[in-house]
């Protein structure tokens, strides 16, 4: 055989046939399996550089989730016609599979580590993002890399008020809840979350149901493992020599307690300046060619300053109480011409949340490996330089501000407004501008303000807040303590970043992030706890008092949007010949026209009789005529028997000579021309199915001139032609 290391393993996951294949493909990689979860197939590679890289201070890990169009038989839509930038899909997934697999490795490795999980065939009933994430992890378990694996990921969804595990995709368009729980073999690794209003209890359940069946896969790896895993290559290890640490230590650490016990970031970080200038003069002779081994050491010295206080004294640098959060302020309305905007601050950090809205056509259309189409509620999110104090050009949003902007989306999306109840695309910035810890989540209290301040009818505000943990010498196992809202410094030396937005109701959307291992069923309890009384407080307290309810009204610069329904067959006859018709509708009505397959008319405007112009028009045009009304409308066709008059675009009638005036006419011309504006009234259809108007009818009805002749039609002639007599009175 020449694939004669070619091995594969199967087992079940959420009753359909998981296998992993190894040593066939990609063979000059550290390692590679080949993941198919029924039909879909994902090839995972890692490799890792022999050498550690120069002048690091950080695991230079890169993961990357590669969709390819091919994996569901579509040529990608491009002008290239190839797959060009990741999309944001793909970009959440690398996150999603970086979180859980990143704390694992050691600590000290500087080593270049890429991953990479390609998607090459999609089964919509097997999820490729988990089908990466598990391959990921085995690939990893397998190789020569040293790793503290495996791990494995499920979705955990609620279908019919029923735990599901994968979701099939039939399910997935009825769950209530959209959760990814990874795991190692004992504790929850990884949690991303977005649910409708799920109760903490409930939420809980659902994570340890995703555990539970994680234990599974990661016993099935171990299996694997123990056939074909590599030996673990030795490294040569970055931790500073710890006789140049424990003199750094000594001659620094008094002046650093001094410079973090402040609740100011600048103040702290202009008191940090003349003791690294004093480590520097004094240590860097003595230990030449260790410069960047110093800077490490004064980064390890804070962290033991900051933990030990927390863990030791229960004491924040910023004075507060364990549980106690940063003052907070909530406004609306800074933004003059803006459809909605809201400021939320907390402590140091400040998110200015601005809310635009918009026709249905401006909705983001999508172009993914799943069968979502487009997105009517957008959120981005913006992290300047500026707001850290620092200086570099903008260049764009990376992975965090991608992520950012989605879990903020994620949030908020059970609360939006149905396109029935409001038809509007829903497009929300949030702007960054400072930061000191908890940003992701002070969009989301901003951008609830910023909604209900345009108008936006949310079903319920939502607020979001995080919860941080610091571990002893035992890790999660031993003796741990949570605080709620950390800020920078307690995010950056701490163990843990558990983000949970939601309502008063339930949890909308959960991230989390993690420098241990794993966490314990008691520590997501104690986390859900502490993060939902104080999201009941910033709503209570903070955030309803400034507005505690949607506006009824929508700002006078917002576009005004109104609906109809038409047949679906007479779609076209609105839409005319090369779009002519509608075109015309909305230059005439200052609009903008969009109609879906179904025949739903979303008409956007500034002035509301506008819009109700262009709807009359629409209705017309789909509906026919209403006998008797009036119309306005303009003359397109003189002839010798008449005028032609379009009431409506794409909808003409003739108006007859007799009918053009109340008195007697003699030519067509000494009463209209091509182009003149008149009133008409809609007169019964007659045998033939023709339109017939009548000038002469409504200036008696609207103007009330009075006839100088009765006009009577006769009987229709032997050539179809119709006659009138006329009655002198």
């Amino acid at each position: 055989m020449f694939f004669k290391n070619f091995k594969v393993w199967e087992t079940e996951l959420a009753g359909r046939k998981l296998s992993i294949e190894t040593g066939k493909m990609a063979g000059l990689a550290n390692a590679a399996v080949m993941v198919r979860y029924g039909d879909t197939n994902v090839l995972c590679t890692v490799t890792a550089s022999a050498t550690p890289r120069e002048g690091v201070d950080f695991f230079p890990l890169s993961v990357d989730y590669e969709e390819k169009m091919y994996s569901v038989g579509r040529i990608p839509g491009s002008f290239q016609r190839r797959e060009g930038k990741a999309s944001e899909k793909a970009v959440l997934t690398s996150r999603c599979i970086d979180r859980p697999i990143r704390p694992l490795f050691p600590k000290d490795l500087r080593n270049d580590c890429t991953v990479v999980a390609t998607v090459m065939s999609v089964d919509p009933d097997c999820s490729p993002e988990i089908s990466a994430m598990i391959g990921v992890s085995a690939a990893i378990a397998i190789s020569d890399i040293p790793w503290d694996g495996p791990i494995s990921g499920v979705n955990v969804g609620i279908v019919d008020g029923e735990i599901v595990i994968n979701p099939t995709l039939e399910q997935r368009a009825k769950t209530e809840l959209n959760l990814t729980v990874a795991s190692t073999a004992d504790l929850v690794a990884m949690i991303e979350a977005g649910g409708n209003e799920i109760p903490d209890d409930l939420m809980f359940d659902c994570i340890m149901a995703g555990h539970e069946e994680n234990k599974k896969i990661v016993k099935f790896i171990q299996g694997i493992v123990e056939e074909v895993g590599k030996p673990k290559f030795a490294y040569e290890s970055s931790d500073p020599d710890p006789v140049i640490f424990k003199e750094i230590e000594d001659f620094c650490i008094e002046d650093v307690k001094k410079a973090l016990d402040t609740d100011d970031k600048l103040v702290r970080d202009e008191a940090l300046l003349p003791i690294y200038a004093a480590v520097h003069e004094k240590f860097d002779e003595k230990f030449e060619g260790n410069e960047g081994k110093i800077e490490e050491i004064m980064y390890l010295v804070q962290k033991h300053v900051v933990r030990s206080w927390l863990k030791d004294e229960h004491k924040r640098v910023d004075g507060r109480g364990i549980d106690e959060i940063r003052p907070l302020n909530a406004e609306i309305d800074l933004l003059a011409r803006a459809h909605g905007s809201g400021m939320f601050t907390r402590g140091q950090t400040q998110v200015l949340s601005v809310a635009t809205l918009g026709p249905i056509s401006d909705a983001q259309m999508l172009d993914g490996l799943d069968e979502q189409k487009e997105k009517r509620y957008i959120h981005h999110y913006n992290f300047p330089s500026y707001s850290v104090g620092e200086t570099k050009p903008s260049r764009g949003p990376g992975r965090r501000e991608i992520g950012h902007g989605a879990l903020a989306e994620k949030a908020l999306i059970p609360v939006i407004p149905s396109v029935e109840d409001f038809p509007y695309a829903i497009r929300v910035v949030s702007e960054v501008l400072s930061s000191n810890g908890s940003t992701s989540q002070g969009s989301i209290c901003g951008s609830t303000l910023a909604l209900m301040a345009a108008g936006v009818p949310i079903k319920a505000p939502v607020a979001g807040i995080s919860c941080g943990l610091i571990t002893g010498d035992e890790g999660v196992y031993g003796d741990f303590m949570t605080m709620v809202d950390i800020q920078g410094l307690e995010d950056f030396y701490g163990d843990m970043d558990f983000k949970v937005a939601g309502t008063k109701k339930g949890i909308t959307a959960i991230q989390m992030d993690l420098k241990v291992h794993g966490l314990t069923p008691e520590i997501i309890k104690e986390a859900f706890a502490k993060t939902h009384k104080a999201r009941e407080y910033i709503l209570d307290e903070i955030m309803l008092p400034v507005i505690s309810e949607p506006r009824a009204e929508l700002s006078k610069w917002a576009p005004k949007m109104l609906t109809t329904k038409i047949d679906p067959e007479k779609i076209g006859e609105v839409i005319g010949k090369q779009g002519k018709v509608i075109q015309k509708i909305c230059a005439e009505c200052d609009c903008k026209v969009d109609v879906n397959d179904e025949g739903q008319v979303f008409v956007s405007c500034l002035d509301i009789e506008n819009g109700k112009k262009a709807i009359f028009i629409i209705e017309t045009i789909a509906n026919g005529p209403e006998v008797g009304a009036v119309y306005k409308g303009v003359v397109t066709r003189l002839m010798s028997f008449g005028a032609f008059v379009e009431i409506v675009p794409g909808v003409e009638g003739m108006v007859h000579i007799s009918h053009l005036d109340v008195k007697r006419t003699e030519k067509v011309e000494d009463v209209v021309n091509v182009g003149d504006e008149i009133i008409v009234k809609v007169l019964p259809v007659d045998e033939q199915g023709r339109l017939n108007l009548s000038r002469r009818e409504a200036l008696i009805e609207v103007e009330g001139l009075t006839p100088e002749n009765d006009i009577t039609p006769r009987a229709p002639r032997k050539d179809g032609r119709r006659g009138f007599r006329r009655n002198n009175k």
